[in-house]
């Protein structure tokens, strides 16, 4: 049966729709929130598949190479779209834009970053057609490592946007083992092996061949791989949960108001050795709070036996500039201690050149904050090394890392103090969990979440959640953590040199294709 072209055209752009949506949820499903990184694979062979159809015609034959962008392109725009729609709650709901630009707005975003798969697509056809797809493995390889460098690009560049990238869907799958090892880049690189594999198989049972071959090594890992860390102690931990809305966060007679007096009760009634509470839990620089409650608090936690509290809060002056930071309160002597966020998130800490039209179209209380060091000390408690970091930061696993230089100062836990608040009650509270979750895993640390609305929880350095407070629901999660010493082969390689081995891994096999292309 002929099909005409219209119809073919819309055939050309509804599977890798379906498909990118099928990416989208398996980085969190719908409805439960948990990963499924079988579906990642699945739908990532599915987009496969369609460029292996391409690949097959003869040299003589000009290679559908738009086509091929197009396909990359629709599967990522959806994908990503799909992974990040709940911006639209933060600049429509919460902001205050209307909801055509806010929609709008969101699709162009994930429509831009989809360039560069779209450009992996492209590329993979040209290197891969007539040679390289009678050669299954080559192919593939070649294929992890075009879709990995599209990874780092989307998760680099422009300050890096690296939110659902599709290592995260395998945080409980077989290839979660692989965490420690090659982070969560590596295991993205593995599935889009095997996603390739599966597709120029044509389906038949020797693609199992590659399946079993990489679900024998995991778990053999799993089963008898080293152990990399050591104990470094128990703590005890209270993480604290206010559950302010956003839209009335920053209203003084409501949202500041509950803030101040609600965290003010709650550190100074909190028992447990370490306190924890999240991103701008004061919401207010300390100049601005009402007189005594900063000196109060200061105060309080100055006195011999009291617990330390790492408490969100925004520092700083007009003349010095503004910092997201982190304080502890405690017997501190001469030399307090404080965090500084230092990856800054566009558009909500930082304003980017020609957007500032953007931002007077919202009404919502923007930062321009300025970045701290990425080296930042940990706070030493307790026998233990606390690594804090704020919210967004947790995404970039090769930053976390850069504290893990030197092993004898290497932090022995983490801290992300979060508000995410300004999406709802939407599919980011399970991602930004699964996001924590696989940075504990490639550091083998624990990670303590203190946030606003939620997920607020206690992770172990193998990525389990062993505690977690009921989302949406004011209070105080109580519990024990394992800090650990030691490093795993991420944290060695990723602190020195950061990304690099991959980039220049996927850099040789695609120079390699090309060599391989072009000999006669």
């Amino acid at each position: 049966m002929n099909v005409g072209p219209e119809r073919a055209r819309g055939l050309s752009t509804m599977w890798p729709a379906l498909a990118g949506a099928a990416q989208a949820a398996s980085i969190a499903m719908p409805g439960s929130g948990q990963a499924q990184g079988w579906l990642q694979v699945l739908s990532l062979a599915a987009l496969a598949a369609g460029l292996a159809r391409m690949a097959r015609h003869t040299p003589s034959v000009r290679a559908p190479y738009r086509q091929a962008a197009w396909s990359g392109g629709v599967f990522a725009t959806t994908w990503l779209a799909g992974s990040f729609w709940w911006l639209y709650v933060s600049m429509h709901d919460v902001g205050g834009l209307p909801a055509p630009l806010a929609a709008l707005a969101v699709c162009a975003l994930a429509g831009a970053l989809a360039l560069y798969y779209a450009a992996a697509s492209a590329a993979w056809l040209a290197l891969a057609r007539g040679v390289l797809v009678h050669r299954p493995g080559a192919a593939s390889v070649l294929f992890a490592a075009l879709w990995t460098l599209a990874e780092l690009m989307r998760g680099r560049w422009l300050t890096g946007f690296p939110w659902g990238a599709g290592g995260y869907a395998h945080v409980d799958g077989v290839l979660s083992v692989w965490a420690p090892w090659v982070g969560v880049y590596g295991m993205g690189a593995l599935a889009a092996w095997l996603a390739m594999r599966l597709a120029l198989s044509g389906w038949r049972l020797r693609a199992l061949k590659p399946l079993l071959g990489l679900g024998l090594v995991s778990w053999g890992l799993q089963a008898w791989g080293p152990s990399f860390t050591t104990s470094a102690g128990a703590g005890q931990v209270a993480l604290l949960q206010a559950n302010i809305s956003q839209s009335v966060k920053f209203d003084a007679a409501s949202g500041i108001r509950d803030a101040l007096q609600w965290y003010d009760a709650q550190l100074r009634a909190n028992q447990q050795p370490l306190v924890v509470a999240p991103e701008t839990a004061i919401p207010l620089l300390p100049r601005h709070l009402p007189e005594g409650y900063w000196s109060g608090l200061q105060a309080h936690f100055a006195q011999p036996g009291r617990p330390v509290a790492l408490v969100g809060v925004p520092l700083g002056s007009l003349d010095e500039g503004y910092s997201n930071s982190v304080v502890a309160l405690g017997p501190q002597g001469a030399a307090p201690y404080r965090y500084d966020k230092s990856h800054l998130v566009p558009f909500g800490e930082f304003m980017p050149p020609g957007f500032a039209w953007f931002i007077r179209m919202m009404n919502i209380p923007l930062g321009d904050f300025k970045s701290g060091g990425w080296d930042q000390a940990s706070l030493a408690w307790q026998g233990q090394r606390l690594a804090p970091n704020v919210c967004y930061e947790d995404l970039f696993g090769e930053e976390l890392a850069i504290r893990f230089k030197d092993p004898a100062t290497a932090p022995t836990a983490l801290v992300n103090v979060s508000n995410i608040a300004w999406f709802g009650d939407t599919l980011a509270v399970d991602q930004h969990l699964s996001i924590s979750r696989l940075r504990a895993m490639e550091l083998g640390r624990p990670m303590l979440r203190a946030t606003n609305t939620g997920a607020t929880a206690i992770i172990d350095h193998t990525g389990r959640v062993t505690d977690q407070l009921p989302r949406f629901t004011r209070g105080s999660l109580t519990g024990s953590f394992e800090g650990r010493h030691g490093l795993t082969p991420f944290a060695r390689w990723a602190s020195a040199w950061g990304l690099a081995p991959l980039w220049a891994l996927c850099c040789v096999v695609v120079a390699w294709a090309f060599w391989r292309r072009q000999r006669p």
